[in-house]
């Protein structure tokens, strides 16, 4: 038996359609480039900012944190009040994909790890949401990626066949779960392969 057509295809956001990076903001605040390095390998963390991505709520987080750090109160509060300016911008080339699916009749869904309240800015602020059938958001889930639990609700509450589907993200663990769960994975690294991909599964988008 040969797998089906593929007839959904789920982007991540950060990464793959929105260049989001904290570094694009605390560039603005901290010029020593060792320093920003610091600040973000040591205080707001990546590991801090994982329950944000499990729905906590990010002010309140900042000034938990920021209590802990009273001499770095401001910068820790711009993560809450500035969080737009991690965003430079959508990813054109990579909007464009997504645009050609939504065109050629797929099911187009977005599978990302972001906070609740960061993610309605974003709704509003980038038209390309529209393209999108639903979207599963870690902040409202309870749970994140890599866990193959929001992978899970992704294939439930869209009634996903999982062969065909293409699940689309720039990180390799991400990916790994997907195909665990017998998702077609490809790891994002720029739109020219992207769209070379989703060709090759016989996707009907122009090269």
């Amino acid at each position: 038996m040969t797998n089906p057509d593929i007839k959904a295809v789920v982007f991540d956001l950060g990464g793959v359609l929105l260049d989001w990076d904290p570094r694009h903001l605390y560039r603005k605040l901290i010029a020593d480039p060792a320093a920003m390095a610091a600040f973000l390998g040591e205080i707001c963390t990546p590991r801090w900012h994982l329950a944000h991505d499990l729905g906590a709520d990010t002010e309140q987080s900042c000034r938990e944190l920021a209590a802990a750090h009273p001499d770095r109160a401001d910068l820790i509060m711009a993560w809450s009040e500035r969080s737009e300016e991690m965003i430079a911008g959508q990813l054109d080339e990579a909007v464009a994909v997504l645009a050609d699916v939504r065109s050629a009749g797929l099911q187009c869904l977005a599978l990302s790890n972001m906070e609740p309240d960061k993610f309605l800015l974003r709704q509003a602020r980038f038209p390309f949401f529209g393209y999108f059938d639903g979207c599963v958001i870690s902040g409202n889930e309870g749970v994140a990626k890599p866990d193959r639990k929001i992978f899970e609700t992704l294939l439930g509450r869209y009634d996903l066949e999982p062969a065909a589907t293409v699940f689309i993200d720039d990180l390799a663990a991400n990916v790994a779960v997907a195909r665990e769960l017998g998702i077609v994975g490809i790891r994002y690294l720029t739109a020219g392969t992207l769209r070379g991909e989703l060709r090759g599964l016989g996707v009907p988008i122009p090269a």
